[in-house]
């Protein structure tokens, strides 16, 4: 009984925070602040969500922060998608056999 209390909950927020603003909000966005956060809202939540795999899903926390810096500077640089990802796995790789 408790679990369906707990996923009948969890499907109201749910819910509530995809129907809410599409019956709320009738007219067009006109705030830049408001609009400016609505656009970077998926990319935060990406990184929080990426960022403590990248550190903890390898053996030692020095190799995922190693490879984060390098996937940074590949992708400041322009390298695309697939080139920062096989970058990445060979820095944590040379940095696990190393340390």
């Amino acid at each position: 009984m408790q679990n369906a209390l707990y996923i009948l909950t969890m499907w109201a927020v749910t819910y509530a925070v995809r129907v809410l603003p599409l019956t709320l909000i009738k007219k067009p966005i006109r705030s830049r602040f408001v609009r400016s956060f609505l656009y970077y809202v998926p990319y935060v939540t990406l990184a929080v969500m990426t960022f403590p795999a990248i550190v903890e899903a390898t053996q030692t926390p020095l190799s995922g922060a190693l490879a984060l810096v390098a996937g940074i500077v590949l992708a400041y640089l322009g390298a695309g998608l697939f080139p920062v990802a096989v970058s990445c796995c060979a820095v944590v790789l040379i940095a696990e056999m190393l340390l």
